[in-house]
């Protein structure tokens, strides 16, 4: 089916209901440029206009590697983000979101980026050394100078998302207009409790991260740990979802899935996707078959039944 578009909230721009991350991927379990280029000439010829980074992932390697497969289209065709708050040096300052580092590490970015602009700009984590007084106005003048074309906040919780929000409309500075939280069938409270409301509330979209629970809710896990997986590089992933009731849950939903003649992750990203709230699901790939399978979601609309059906699975107690 054809990729659909999204605004993000109230806001004019429009990003690909299914994007593609280079967070893990890019610059550290995929290093050969070959395979990343085909990868993201396979999402770009297939709709996907949002490709998302952070100076973090890979020490900026994420940035300049998928930006050098995007260069190969128009750039007013992409919809590029990057992200700025972990420590990228032992500096003192080369971190956190002061207005030191936020000025110097969208410089660094841009660099390895080889663009004038990019289109969002996220703030990764709340800094709680950083006042609303000096975080919002810089995140402001990057606008102000071209630099980024809006910014946003990733995993914030709801009170300070309102407060930059407030702040920003009240002193006439630019507010955030998206949040990145993670969100999946198995990571979801927080976010429908707290953060939907929220970003409702501000006119914010939001872009999640991890919809398949890092590869859980693909079905890969059903027997264990396969040799080479992501669990097994990266084992507080594992510790975080292969439990036996995840592992039950998972299995549950392939039967659905096959009646609708879908994979389980092309399940799970329809599922994140039914939030009218949520503006696109950013997932990775480390081959053009992973990618594949995910484009597959795009466009997929899963009726009040099949939701209700999906629920009593994911929630049996209620």
């Amino acid at each position: 089916m054809p990729m659909r578009y999204r605004k993000l909230g109230q806001w004019g721009i429009k990003v690909s209901e299914i994007s593609l991350g280079a967070w893990t991927t890019y610059g550290d379990a995929v290093k050969d440029f070959e395979t990343i280029q085909q990868i993201v000439r396979m999402a770009y010829e297939n709709g996907v206009n949002f490709f998302d980074n952070a100076d973090v992932y890979a020490r900026g390697q994420g940035e300049e590697l998928m930006s050098r497969a995007l260069a190969d289209f128009p750039r007013h065709t992409l919809v590029m983000s990057t992200k700025v708050f972990w420590p990228m040096s032992d500096d003192v300052n080369d971190r956190g979101l002061s207005r030191k580092h936020v000025m110097e590490a969208i410089g660094k970015s841009l660099k390895r980026m080889k663009t004038d602009y990019v289109d969002l700009y996220f703030c990764h984590r709340y800094d709680p050394e950083v006042p609303m007084e000096e975080l919002v106005p810089t995140m402001s003048s990057l606008i102000d100078r071209g630099w980024i074309l809006y910014w946003g906040t990733s995993e914030w919780p709801a009170a300070r998302i309102a407060e930059a929000v407030s702040f920003a409309r009240a002193h006439g500075f630019h507010p955030p207009v998206v949040e990145q939280p993670q969100y999946s069938m198995l990571y979801r409270e927080r976010v429908e409790k707290e953060i939907l409301p929220e970003a409702e509330r501000a006119g914010m979209g939001l872009v999640v991260w991890s919809p398949l629970a890092q590869g859980m809710l693909t079905g890969r896990y059903d027997q264990g740990i396969p040799e080479g997986s992501r669990f097994e590089r990266y084992p507080q992933f594992a510790s975080r979802y292969m439990t036996e009731e995840n592992r039950q849950k998972v299995l549950a939903l392939r039967e659905i899935a096959n009646e609708l003649g879908l994979t389980r992750a092309q399940l799970a990203l329809a599922w994140v996707l039914r939030q009218k709230g949520v503006s696109s699901a950013i997932t990775g790939a480390s081959s053009p078959k992973q990618l594949q399978e995910s484009l597959g979601a795009a466009g997929v609309d899963l009726t009040p039944e099949v939701v209700e059906r999906i629920e009593k699975i994911l929630n049996p107690s209620v």
